[in-house]
């Protein structure tokens, strides 16, 4: 038999025989009517999970994840502020119910009762997932996370006391607000969770301020997985830097009590603190899930008959504040109320096609203010003697520290973040001097984690800030992807563009770098970013279009809120020459500061109809060389400079091609799952232009001399471009 009906048929009768679970008498602040309200919540909890199931059973319904046996976390909404911003775990429902309660104008089971159904008119997802989720609530939309949102939860709570020095144009949170975020026992495992952990730690044992609560849901498995007894408990009650609260998850009063002692600890100490509820899993993981494979069904019994909501029923009878009679009654005109609800939720329209499913994939342009740009004199007392120096041409990675300069004088919400960017100046000096000129808040060395520093950023966001995190190696990234698959990407898709993660990315990546680092230093495989829907990949080839294309990467994030990565080419950062030592062909001046590169604009060198060469970054570099050669063979070509690798600016490529005999593309990454894959079958579906692609081999990059074996060179470009053109037609 299903154990929802189970435990809903046990509720009933032991309500009515009074046959209630035993335990400590209600103790505590909550008031009566607060109690009341928080049961109300437990027993919509309980009906829409019930009616979850009978909806999927009828093919009415797509999601049974349920919150049952987690109906304390009610008391926890009750014990925060609707400012305070959640991050909430999947069997979480209560709390936002809860919180529905909180605020005016709320239609919570109609809402979720939408979302179960997928319509188009679920107000978080607009019918593309069943999430707990709420703008008028501060509840950003989780999908089922396991412990991908505590990093960002860290970077929300970070973000709060960054407010109270610089005061974001698009501030969302209030300066004495706190951040909530949960999981369960089996997610604090995860090493994403153990990351926050220990930044939201490591951070506090600073004095840095962080406000943040988590809450570890505590029901002792994870799907079938048992949580050792005590573990919790064990690992986390004497934490450096994270005070540890204890509660009862099946007793209103005291979690009550409990949440708001932590809540009250983290407001006025602007400190984290770690909330153990204790609570059970009834019905099993999901709707498919049947626990007594797993389990001993004296041990599933057990956790029914310790039911919360039976708790809650002793209790508030207890207090006081409501008779098991009235509280029997209030459970059935839930249930009576959910059913007349869900006979119209199930008839509204749904998402049909493509186009409405990936409506919301971009998010929607937001009004900023014009700032107008530093002054003449600022920018002469920020820059110093580098004024002098823009009058010389100068090697990349100089440019784009310039560009950082102008583009964080003009904006005062953009922040920086990365391993070594401080008072190091980065890897290869792109940062130097940024700390002296904006100070350690808007320049923030960071722990030696990719996932902190993503959610450092992806969490900044969500407080109005224009947060630009540094990755230190292409291949570091693979770190923390999932911080921009899993979350940045996904929050604008799954909260129908009312949230939006904008952020630039930067990233030091690509090969070609003369005996240093192997595989780990010179990564040359982009594959994971041009495949996460909404993202956009832009990566430069020389110095002044680093500058240009970089205050574009930042004008898309700030007005358009998009999720922008910054690919720059390490090799490219120090490069002067292009033909002969000591020429200086490959360095640029500082382009005035209101130039910039437009998104999908493509770059262009010679006008030649012989050969068009499509490539970017250092493919492009050694292309221009190759071209010497060809042109000593006769053969008039033009480079294009592609600029935007995801998503890719079809049209402008289309047209820079027009005219040309034959089509080359010069790829540095790696033949299966490069750029190359993709403009080639572009070439093929629209173009009748001969073409044929040199990309780099599937293969790692080795250190020493055979640095670049693996890659394009000037030399096989040439031969390539030879081979292509002597084809017969």
């Amino acid at each position: 038999m299903d154990r929802s009906a189970i435990v809903h048929d046990n509720f009933l009768r032991r309500v009515a025989a009074g046959d209630l679970p035993a335990g400590q008498p209600a103790d505590g602040p909550l008031s009566r009517a607060d109690a009341v309200s928080i049961f109300r919540s437990g027993c919509l909890c309980r009906a829409l999970d019930r009616k979850s199931r009978a909806m999927q059973a009828a093919g009415q319904g797509y999601y049974t994840i349920g919150s049952s046996g987690h109906e304390g976390m009610a008391a926890v909404a009750a014990a925060l502020r609707p400012t305070d911003m959640a991050f909430l775990h999947y069997r979480d429902a209560a709390f936002q119910i809860q919180r529905a309660a909180q605020v005016p104008g709320q239609s919570i089971a109609w809402d979720m009762l939408l979302s179960f159904a997928c319509s188009t008119e679920d107000p978080i997802s607009g019918g593309r997932h069943k999430v707990l989720g709420s703008k008028a609530l501060n509840i950003p939309p989780q999908t089922s996370t396991i412990a991908s949102h505590l990093p960002k939860a860290v970077g929300a709570a970070y973000s709060i006391g960054m407010t109270r020095r610089q005061k974001p144009e698009h501030q969302a949170l209030p300066s004495d607000g706190i951040i909530m975020c949960s999981f369960g026992d089996a997610s604090a495992n995860h090493s994403t969770a153990q990351g926050a952990f220990n930044s939201a730690q490591w951070t506090s044992y600073q004095g840095i301020p962080m406000p943040l609560l988590f809450v570890c849901e505590d029901n002792g498995i994870g799907i079938s997985t048992k949580t050792p007894k005590g573990w919790i408990g064990a690992t986390f009650a004497n934490r450096t830097g994270l005070k540890y609260f204890s509660c009862d998850g099946l007793d209103m009063f005291e979690t009550f009590k409990v949440a708001q002692e932590a809540a009250a600890y983290v407001r006025k100490r602007r400190r984290p603190a770690f909330l153990h509820v204790r609570t059970i899993r009834l019905y099993g993981h999901a709707g498919a899930d049947v626990p007594t494979t797993y389990m001993k069904r004296q041990e599933v019994e057990a956790e029914e008959a310790n039911d919360p909501l039976l708790h809650s029923v002793r209790l508030l009878a207890g207090a006081g504040a409501l008779d098991p009679a009235d509280a029997l009654d209030i459970y059935n005109e839930t249930n009576a109320r959910v059913e007349r609800i869900a006979d119209h939720a199930v008839k509204r329209p749904r998402l049909k096609s493509a186009d409405e499913v990936m409506a919301s994939l971009i998010p929607p342009p937001r009004s900023c203010r014009k700032d107008g740009g530093p002054t003449q004199e600022m920018r002469a007392n920020t820059f110093g003697n580098d004024m002098k120096a823009m009058e010389e041409p100068q090697i990349m990675s100089r440019l784009i520290n310039w560009a950082l300069t102008d583009l964080m004088l003009e904006h005062g919400e953009i922040a920086l973040m990365g391993e070594d960017i401080g008072r190091k100046g980065g890897v290869y000096g792109v940062t130097q001097k940024l700390i002296g000129r904006f100070g350690p808040s808007r320049v923030i060395d960071t722990l030696l984690d990719e996932q902190s520093i993503l959610g450092l950023g992806i969490g900044m966001a969500h407080n109005g800030f224009l947060p630009m995190p540094e990755i230190q190696f292409l291949a570091y990234l693979h770190n923390a992807e999932d911080q921009l698959r899993g979350e940045a990407a996904t929050l604008p898709f799954f909260s129908n563009g009312q949230y939006t993660n904008p952020m630039v990315l930067r990233i030091a990546g690509l090969g070609y770098q003369r005996g240093f680092g192997g595989h780990f230093h010179n990564d040359n495989s982009i594959a994971v970013l041009r495949d996460i829907p909404g993202l956009i990949l832009a990566c430069p080839s020389n110095g002044a279009d680093a500058a240009m294309m970089l205050r574009e990467c930042v004008r898309l994030a700030r007005e358009e809120q998009r999720l922008v990565v910054f690919l720059e080419p390490i090799a490219l950062y120090s490069m002067r020459d292009l033909d002969q030592a000591g020429e200086s062909g490959w360095m640029t001046h500082y382009p005035d500061p209101s130039k910039r590169i437009g998104f999908g604009e493509v770059g262009q060198h010679g006008d030649g109809t012989d050969l068009a060469i499509l490539s970017f970054g250092n493919g492009l570099y050694l292309s221009r060389q190759a071209s010497k050669q060809l042109e000593k063979e006769g053969v008039s070509a033009r480079i294009i400079d592609l600029r935007w690798l995801s998503p890719l600016p079809e049209a402008a490529i289309l047209d820079a091609v027009t005219g040309c005999r034959n089509i080359l593309v010069v790829d540095e990454t790696r033949r299966t799952g490069g750029l190359a894959e993709g403009l080639m079958a572009m070439l093929t579906e629209r173009t009748d232009i001969p073409h044929s692609r040199i990309s780099a081999e599937d293969s790692f990059i080795a250190t020493g001399p055979a640095y670049a074996a693996t890659m394009p060179s000037a030399d096989s470009i040439f031969e390539a471009a030879l081979s292509l053109m002597t084809v017969p037609a």
